[in-house]
């Protein structure tokens, strides 16, 4: 009868050890989990959108390897290229006009 009450109470503490385990754990418990999967959620949503601005990118270099047209355009806007006989007027207080293009690489020659 001794050895029953003594056998029941050591498995009652291994059990609430393990239960103790299983929910509040700093590695192992549900807590941990929770938070763990959180932040795998937030990991995935990033490489979401790491992607679709890597898709974007890719997209652009190619279109700047293949599309004369486009190379144009992105070398006109921005850097102010012109074509011949265009003149390029830059009015003061418009964006960005102060450091880039025309007026920043007067300075440079």
């Amino acid at each position: 009868m001794f050895w029953r009450r003594l056998l029941l109470s050591f498995l009652l503490v291994i059990n609430a050890v393990l239960v103790y385990r299983l929910i509040w754990s700093d590695t192992q418990g549900i807590l941990a989990y929770k938070a763990l999967k959180e932040h795998l959620v937030a990991l995935e949503s990033r490489v979401k959108e790491l992607d679709e601005k890597n898709v974007a990118i890719s997209r652009e270099i190619r279109l700047l390897q293949s599309d004369e047209k486009y190379l144009e355009k992105i070398i006109r806007q921005r850097l102010n290229f012109v074509k011949d006989n265009e003149i390029l007027y830059i009015f003061p207080g418009t964006k960005d006009t102060a450091r880039t293009g025309a007026r920043g690489n007067e300075t440079k020659n």
